[in-house]
């Protein structure tokens, strides 16, 4: 069976993209200390308990996903923001890009019962982007032990060049045991999926996923965390989520209440009342 790397939270990024960029998967252990973990969970299991579960096998029966994360927890912009996973996350993802944006923020807790997910790819969001752009760079963090009987995250080292119909074995399949704290990294490449939950507790991980900016991401961030909430977040997260051009002109928008005085094509950063930061972004466009 195929096995899984482990490094140290403060191990050399270059070691740690070595291994992403040819198995696809690694993990960062006790990559959070045991505060902002509870702080964590206390925040979020209020929504966790409201959260139904899922309507068909993939997103599980017996698993309940809940998102908007960052305007529902504060302790998650943590997450969203850890240094040393947004510094991977950028490195990892530049050969396609010069910035990157937030994907999505998902709990997923598997409830026992609930069987193995069907393995996959996360690229397929994107089902036209050609294979050689690697598009996505995910992350599930533990917040409870996550252990072959409660539902480990299946993976599949080594699939990220596969060619597409080729589908794994249970025997090049392994799971991503590790601690309460700890973080899976995982490519959009790499076929993965959800485990069987064999235990009598639930298997609760925080899914925060970075994409290509140029790319349409999986969760609205402009609906799950909109400006009136948006405004309140420090600048980094706020282009994390999209309040900010890519290059001249993705991303602009005109106010629908009327034009403005100073022009009608505005950046994202005038919708939460400030300016943007550098002067490439500020230039309002004007198209043919």
């Amino acid at each position: 069976m195929a096995e899984l790397v482990y490094f140290d939270a403060d191990a050399d990024a270059e070691d740690v993209l070595k291994v992403l960029r040819s198995d696809g998967a690694c993990v960062l252990v006790d990559a959070i200390g045991k505060d902002l973990k509870s702080r964590v969970c206390d925040e979020l299991q209020p929504f966790i308990d409201a959260t139904p579960s899922g309507r068909d096998d993939f997103t599980g029966k017996l698993t309940a996903r809940t998102g908007a994360l960052v305007a529902r927890s504060k302790s998650s912009r943590e997450l969203v923001m850890h240094p040393k996973v947004t510094e991977l996350a950028q490195k990892f993802l530049e050969p396609h890009t010069d910035k990157i944006q937030l994907h999505l923020t998902q709990v997923i807790n598997i409830q026992p019962g609930q069987g193995a997910q069907p393995r996959h790819r996360d690229r397929l969001a994107w089902p036209q982007l050609p294979s050689e752009i690697e598009p996505q760079f995910n992350t599930m963090w533990a917040l409870t032990d996550f252990t072959e009987e409660n539902g480990a995250t299946r993976v599949v080292p080594g699939s990220v060049n596969w060619p597409s119909d080729r589908r794994a074995t249970d025997e090049e399949t392994t799971q991503a045991v590790m601690k309460a704290g700890s973080v899976l990294l995982y490519s959009g490449s790499v076929i993965h999926g959800g485990g069987q939950n064999l235990s009598d507790l639930d298997r609760t991980g925080v899914n925060i996923t970075y994409c290509l900016a140029w790319l349409r991401t999986e969760e609205n961030q402009y609906l799950s965390c909109p400006p009136r909430v948006a405004k309140e977040l420090d600048v980094e997260l706020q282009e994390m989520l999209g309040y900010t051009l890519y290059g001249y002109a993705l991303g602009y928008f005109s106010d629908p209440d009327g034009v403005t005085e100073v022009n009608d094509l505005r950046p994202p950063e005038f919708a939460l009342d400030r300016s943007p930061r550098t002067k490439a972004s500020s230039t309002a466009l004007i198209t043919d």
